[in-house]
């Protein structure tokens, strides 16, 4: 079972394959493409090409990013695959790992974080907006490899009712260990939702890949 393998790809900004970088902007639970890519006149940088897959019925895996993980089968591996097909596919058009930033919100951005941390490596930048490494509490995260100075952008609330802190200090946590270089923003009263400084944060990594 692969639900979300053959579901569209939304595209935003320049045309794949002319060699400028690419953000593959994942949407949270319950949303679309669109969504999603509502942030790229915020963000600005319309020399970027944006990619944002669909997720099979609007959910890339049924419950919370913290329940055991098995209860999330088989649709988050499904998701985790199509994530990595899709990185697959831009460094087939020729785009180097090093100009692909990884951005997700919410459901998108456990995700998103998860595929990185599974493989890591040197990305353009990897933007977790409202999320955290997937597991259940106690998860011990422990894979080898390096993102080698990848710049890796947490933001989060201080009172998401859907992101506990103490995850999103845990995540930060295992990027740099893994060599990746950690920012680390928790908005006071916040709230779920993408704020202004972490669009400027965003525009920040994607003005240092060349």
């Amino acid at each position: 079972m692969d639900p979300h393998a053959h579901q569209p790809v939304e595209v935003a900004g320049a045309p794949l394959g002319g060699g400028q970088g690419v953000v593959i902007m994942v949407h949270g639970r319950g949303a679309s493409p669109q969504n999603i890519l509502d942030l790229v006149p915020q963000i600005a940088r319309p020399s970027f090409t944006y990619l944002a897959p669909s997720a099979a019925g609007r959910s890339w895996y049924p419950f919370g990013f913290m329940h055991p993980t098995e209860e999330n089968e088989p649709k988050l591996s499904s998701a985790l695959a199509r994530i990595g097909s899709l990185v697959s596919e831009v460094l087939g058009h020729g785009v180097r790992a090093d100009r692909i930033m990884l951005l997700g919100f919410s459901q998108g951005a456990c995700l998103t974080g998860e595929y990185a941390y599974r493989h890591p490596m040197r990305y353009g930048g990897v933007a977790m907006l409202s999320g955290g490494l997937i597991g259940p509490p106690g998860t011990e995260w422990d894979a080898t490899g390096s993102f080698r100075g990848t710049p890796v952008f947490l933001g989060c609330s201080d009172c998401d009712a859907h992101i506990p802190k103490t995850r999103v200090d845990e995540s930060a946590q295992v990027f740099e260990r893994l060599g990746a270089s950690v920012t680390e923003r928790i908005y006071p009263g916040m709230g779920h939702l993408v704020s202004s400084d972490e669009v400027v944060e965003v525009r920040a990594i994607l003005d240092q890949i060349q």
